[in-house]
Order: structure tokens, then sequence, then C-alpha cells
């Protein structure tokens, strides 16, 4: 495995080359669009909806690059960018919720001023003549739209509220029932359900963990050697594993005990059982303004190679105004958030095109927009890519950061964790 590392490196230094250099010209460019972009009063709105990794990314790289005449404006229902990679941590771990949440005040800080709103609102519709409307009753109007609304799913994974301070007491809620429980049952054995196993195993080892899968595979979206890699992890850890089970859960949304039923083998009795299983792509807000632009077997957005919307699936015809990205559409990249950051250049790099009559940008998905970090308890993680040849690069690693750097994001967002994170 240590092989692995110099492997991949090997493989991908040219993309990591390539994104180091761009990465550069983007720091220069936005420091020179900072003096010289222009607030006008009558500049025209793009419009991002979606607050996450994807509709962030978007809204900062339009801030730092938009021509005068134009200015952005985030439609987001959180108060906070949620952090949801340290949602499972934050979960089993007490008195670190706070850190999961970075103010999206920072994000902006370098941009020039006048050419960022944000509006904690939820969309709910987009209609006839380039107008957003949200749940508050307002109307936005715009000239580009870019719709990064993501997926719902169960809490941890994603939480219901929407202030900081309910979203932290989901987590504390979950905390109190898993330190109640001797049995726990983990229904979903994707990364959320793997960290939240590997958490609980690990910082309460006293306690029967059982991880439920309805597929014969761990991580079934990944390859079978990342599969028998955690397998092996989590069965040296104590933890029990059904494969090939899809258990009927608790009608209630809440996470309580219950009994769960197995194939051949008579019902079990569970003092926990937390559900890690589904999602939903956040796509309603597209099917009145254009039915066909969502797809009927997967629910998400259809979009062209541009990323602009697919009005029509046989001719493929667009709207050339309107995008999305990230998780709620139908993009060929992966379902992760480095595959929608980077598309959110490409939207980026495509409404510049369109404002200044330039040659639009196709997205073509990476294998390495697809790799994985994933914490395997305490202090173990694992590092997994899979090319599109087909290998594999797999190899594990150790950490004593209990926060799972989530330093670093905030960095990267602009926020102050040591100051902010108990508000």
């Amino acid at each position: 495995m240590a092989n692995d590392k110099l492997r991949v490196f090997g493989k991908y230094f040219p993309v990591f080359l390539n994104y180091g250099f761009s990465l550069l010209v983007q720091r220069i460019q936005a420091l020179i669009h900072r003096y010289t972009w222009k607030n006008l009063p009558s500049s025209q709105n793009v419009v991002v909806i979606g607050g996450s990794f994807a509709g962030i990314t978007l809204a900062r790289r339009l801030a730092e690059s938009l021509p005068s005449g134009y200015k952005v404006v985030l439609i987001e229902k959180n108060s906070h960018f949620n952090y949801t990679f340290n949602f499972p941590r934050y979960s089993v771990v007490p008195e670190r919720e706070q850190r999961a949440f970075i103010p999206y005040t920072g994000i902006m800080a370098n941009t020039p001023k006048g050419i960022f709103e944000q509006v904690q609102d939820v969309a709910v519709g987009v209609r006839e003549g380039d107008v957003v409307e949200l749940a508050s009753g307002r109307k936005i109007p715009f000239a580009y739209l870019a719709i990064a609304t993501g997926v719902t799913q169960s809490p941890p994974a994603k939480l219901l509220a929407r202030e900081k301070a309910d979203a932290c007491g989901e987590l504390r809620a979950l905390q109190t029932r898993i330190q109640d429980a001797s049995r726990i049952a983990i229904v979903g054995a994707g990364a959320v359900g793997v960290q939240m196993a590997g958490d609980i195993k690990s910082f309460y080892p006293e306690k029967s963990v059982l991880l439920i899968h309805s597929r014969q595979q761990l991580m079934s979206s990944f390859g079978v050697r990342l599969h028998e890699y955690v397998l092996g992890k989590l069965q040296t850890m104590g933890i029990d594993i059904m494969l090939g089970e899809r258990p009927e859960l608790p009608r209630t949304a809440a996470w309580e005990g219950g009994e769960l039923t197995f194939k051949g083998v008579k019902d079990e009795q569970f003092d926990l059982i937390i559900p890690c299983t589904g999602q939903t792509p956040n796509s309603s807000i597209i099917e009145q303004f254009c039915p066909t632009a969502v797809s009927s077997k997967t629910k998400r957005i259809l979009v062209n190679p541009t990323l602009q919307l697919k009005s029509d699936v046989k001719t493929n015809a667009q709207i050339h105004n309107i995008f999305s990205l990230g998780d709620v559409a139908e993009t060929g990249g992966p379902k992760m958030a480095r595959a929608g950051m980077i598309q959110a250049d490409v939207v980026q790099e495509n409404i510049l095109a369109l404002i200044n009559g330039r040659k639009l940008k196709t997205y073509k998905p990476m294998s390495i927009e697809g790799s994985l970090k994933l914490s395997l308890g305490m202090d173990e993680h694992v590092m997994y890519v899979k090319h599109e040849d087909g290998d594999e690069f797999l190899y594990g690693g150790k950490s004593s950061n209990v926060d799972l750097e989530v330093e670093k994001a905030w960095k990267m967002f602009g926020g102050d964790m040591e100051t902010n994170k108990a508000s």
C-alpha cells in the first residue's frame, strides 16, 4: 500500500501541477479584479442557489471574476456553511459540534464591496421571465442562474435545522442517544454508515455495534479493494457486519430503539437504530418550470456537457442561461464534493464566456474527482481512488486529529475557528 501512494502521485502529478498553476492564475486575477470591478446601479444578478461545496465555490469564483455590471446573489437556507464531512464524528464525540458550522461572512472577505449578496431563504421555483421565487415571497431576477441544491439525506448525513444552534442541538441529541445505548444498529454502509460505526466502536469500545448493508459489498459505489480493506478494519475493531440485508426501518424519523427483522432470523432488539441510507436530489425547484429537465429515473437535473440545463432530452436543446452542478445534477461525474467544486470552475468560465461572447467549455469528469479519504475510527483513515482504466489505489494512514482537520476548512472559507466555534 505504501507503493500505492507513490503510484498515485506519479499517475496524477500532471493533474496536480495543472491545478496548482490554475489556482495561482485565479489568485492573481482575483487580486486585479478586486480593484477594477465597479458597482453599477444597473448591475444584473448572477444567482446561485445552494451554499454547500459546489455552490459556495461557484459563488466565490464569480465574485472574483464577474465584470462590472454583474453581481452574485447566493440563496442558501442555512445560517452557516455545514461541513458535513464531520457530522458523523460530531454525532459521536461531544462538545465539538460547533466546529462543523462555518460562518458565511468570511467567504467573500477579499472580493469587491457590493459584488456579493447572501440571502438566507428557500428557493421554491424558477418562473418565466428569469425570476427565482423564494419561500418568503421575494422574487429575484437573474441574468444567469446556477442550481447547486444538492441532495436530501437523513440525519446525521445532513441535518434538518437551518440555524446553527438548532443544528448543534440535533448532533447533541444523537450524542446522548449513543451514550445511553448498549446495542446499536447502523443501517447503510456508505461513507456515513461506515464512519459512524467506526467512531462509535472506537470511542465507546464497550458498546455492541452492528453495521447492516443491503448489498454484498461495503461502500458499494467504490471498488472491491476498498470493501475488503474496510471490512477487515471494522471486523478488527469488533464491529459486527451483516451484508445482503434490508430490514424495515422504524417509521419515525427520531433516533430510537426497536426491532429489526432479518432474512431467516428472528427479530433482534436494539437500543438505538441509526438509518444511514438514501439520497433524494433537491430538483423540485425546476420541475414546474421545465419538467423535461428532470430525470424520471434519478430525479436529478439533466444537463449538457457545458452544464447548461437540458430542456429537451431528444434534441439536447438547452436553456442557455441556466446551469446545474454538484450532486443534484446528472453530470456524469462522481457525486463528491471535489467533483462539484471542479464543476463550479466550468460553470464560472461558461457564464463569463456567455457574457463576453466566447466559446463555452465542456465538463469532462476525471477519476481524481472521486477520490476518497475515509476515517475508520478514532485515529485511522484510508485513501482510495479508482482510475478510468480500472486501476485501484489504496493506502491507509494514522491521524490523531479528533476534528478531522476541520480547521483547514475554516481557513479555506475565511473563518476563524477559535473565535467563532462557541458562538
